[in-house]
């Protein structure tokens, strides 16, 4: 992952100068792959977080129920986030869909301060954007979803 690379490149340059570089997370770092459509996801899948113990609640929001999507010509894909279900916080996200390269960085930040999905829900997303579609799938995984 170039993104990883560049980062602990910046890490190393830090050391070197005496400085005191953070360490990576390695939960909060995204896979995204460029190509039509677009795939992004962080952190954890339903079956990783399963087989690591955790008791999960999912949420999943297609595109057709996102209304820039729709006006953009772009209703094919999906969002799904995975929290744990005993302390609400964010597993991992993963998505299909136009530009979810770009929306990814709205979950690495959530997984890199350990966000959970009572902030999410709270959190006031713009509209029309694609990234209501994001807070459409956390309010998914707590039977709270409004447009679809």
């Amino acid at each position: 992952l170039a993104h990883k690379a560049s980062h602990e490149g910046v890490m190393v340059a830090e050391l070197i100068a005496g400085g005191h570089p953070h360490p990576i997370k390695p939960g909060a770092i995204a896979g995204c792959t460029y190509c039509s459509p677009q795939v992004a996801s962080v952190g954890m899948t339903e079956e990783k977080a399963k087989a690591a113990g955790y008791e999960i609640k999912v949420g999943r929001f297609p595109f057709i129920g996102n209304g820039k999507a729709i006006a953009l010509g772009e209703p094919e894909g999906l969002i799904k986030t995975v929290f744990d279900a005993k302390t609400g916080e964010l597993l991992g996200a993963h998505m299909v869909g136009a530009e979810v390269t770009e929306l990814i960085q709205g979950y690495i930040i959530g997984r890199t301060l350990e966000t959970t999905e009572a902030e999410l829900i709270e959190t006031v997303f713009p509209h029309p954007t694609l990234s209501e579609a994001m807070h459409e799938s956390v309010l998914d995984a707590y039977g709270r979803a409004i447009h679809f």
